[in-house]
């Protein structure tokens, strides 16, 4: 099986857009991903996964991180995280309890770290969510490979 054609696959099921930002000592560091999943209510924890080969692997380490759930009006803040740098900056900061968060993000969830998994070539970042809040307006989408939006009926 072809692990090119596989992804191919997998970028049939639709999946929200997120920035996972997390503190550093040299500031505040963002990523653009969209594989993350609620994985327990009670406790309440989140699962992200990252790819090996991504400099964010370092700064998440054993260390407090933010789902930002991005809106469908955030595209480019999500193409700024994935590595696209816009200038100005799409977005504007907002203090968070745990670091920075985006602000006006469709939804946040501030969390602990709670485990780290080998996933082959990503790893799995576990964290107990500490405090969240959602806000009312569509995700943005990511779908065989484009960001996408939802049809409303």
């Amino acid at each position: 099986m072809d692990p090119k054609d596989f992804r191919n696959c997998m970028g049939h099921f639709a999946t929200g857009v997120t920035v996972i930002t997390s503190e550093a000592t040299s500031g505040t560091h963002g990523f653009t991903v969209n594989s993350f999943t609620s994985v327990s209510l009670d406790p309440m924890i989140v699962l992200v996964s990252v790819d090996r080969n991504t400099n964010a692997l370092n700064v998440l380490d054993n260390n407090r991180f933010i789902v930002n759930v991005l809106s469908e009006e955030q595209k480019m803040t999500a193409v700024h995280f994935a590595g696209k740098t816009q200038d100005p900056e799409p977005f504007e900061w907002e203090d968070g309890k745990l670091g920075n968060r985006i602000k006006d993000s469709l939804a946040y969830m501030e969390c602990e770290p709670w485990a780290a998994y080998d996933g082959g070539d990503h790893v799995l970042y576990l964290g107990e969510v500490k405090n969240f809040q959602y806000n009312s307006g569509n995700p943005l989408l990511y779908y065989c490979g484009r960001f996408s939006e939802v049809a409303v009926t």
